[in-house]
């Protein structure tokens, strides 16, 4: 099927769920809260996903068998899966083993940003082509997640073994700066209002906050336990931190800094992503094949959705 010939999407929205152990992509009817479809990607293993603006495709990078930073395959390519058909349509080969990780569809150029942890790089794909048209090097090892600040001048990526946070001109494609954080740092995210950088610190119990106008880190989040993935509600008042030491999803609120409500979970929460609508979070807990959708006015979860073994990366397709 070609990238232009598309069947119209499903009315309604979607969550869709990259299980790293089964090697498929879940399609969820986020509304009923189940699983319709589960895509076999033909690779080993997918742990991120983005979804395009119009909600018909799905991209998920084949990082390899291995951990971050650990021995394993090196994966070199990303699929493209077709939403409404259910079926992969396309490869992008990177042209070597590159360990592809995060990806991001920036609304602002129209382009896909893939990090390629090998190449010390982020690698740009144009959508349309799926062709690479170019690259924005790190500086650092095992540049595993990243965001866009909120003008989509600049980038952020967690440089897990280095422990620190480079900070990348989006259109000089250019390094501009590299934040110490701690020995080794996990997962990254940015507040609503595009002020702070959220990372974890993984030898001590901790976020960091980093001032976006200054790229230094301002101040610490003290946590009762590790923090992994983390998440800003819409209204830019809490965070939510998964951790996968204690099973939980703790929520921070943003005017103290301080954990106010702690909400226990059946697997161990990585990656969270809130509903556009703010009344809902869903957590991916890979270890019980579950994602948690998480009632952020009472703080508790609503139900648990059925996924795939291994579910980690999360996308919403309205």
């Amino acid at each position: 099927m070609s990238l232009s010939s598309q069947p119209p999407v499903a009315a309604k929205p979607l969550l869709l769920v990259a299980n790293q152990h089964d090697h498929t992509l879940s399609i969820i009817d986020a509304d009923a809260g189940k699983e319709i479809a589960a895509v076999p990607e033909d690779g080993i293993t997918g742990h991120e996903v983005a979804a395009s603006p119009d909600g018909r495709t799905a991209y998920v990078p084949i990082y390899g068998n291995s951990g971050v930073g650990k021995p394993g395959t090196d994966g070199n390519e990303m699929v493209v899966i077709d939403i409404p058909s259910q079926k992969v349509i396309h490869r992008v080969d990177f042209g070597h083993g590159v360990r592809p990780h995060a990806v991001i569809y920036d609304k602002h150029s129209g382009m896909l940003y893939v990090t390629t942890e090998l190449d010390k790089a982020i690698t740009i794909i144009d959508p349309k082509t799926l062709e690479i048209v170019g690259k924005i090097p790190t500086g650092q090892d095992e540049s595993h997640m990243f965001v866009f600040s909120k003008d989509g001048s600049k980038v952020y990526t967690a440089n897990v073994g280095p422990g620190t946070v480079s900070v990348l001109d989006v259109k000089g494609r250019k390094v501009i700066g590299t934040i110490p954080i701690a020995k080794t740092t996990q997962r990254i995210s940015i507040s609503r209002d595009g002020k702070t950088v959220f990372t974890a610190d993984q030898v001590k119990p901790r976020l960091a906050m980093i001032d976006t106008a200054t790229d230094k880190v301002r101040g610490w989040i003290d946590l009762p336990a590790f923090g992994y993935g983390t998440a800003s509600t819409i209204d830019g008042h809490y965070l939510l931190v998964g951790s996968e030491a204690v099973k939980q999803v703790m929520v921070v609120d943003l005017k103290t800094n301080k954990v106010v409500h702690t909400i226990d979970t059946p697997g161990l929460p990585t990656e969270i992503v809130v509903r556009p609508n703010g009344k809902v979070a869903y957590a991916s807990c890979g270890s019980s094949h579950n994602v948690a959708e998480i009632d952020l006015s009472q703080w508790k979860i609503n139900k648990m959705i059925a996924a795939g073994d291994g579910a980690d990366g999360l996308a919403w397709v309205e």
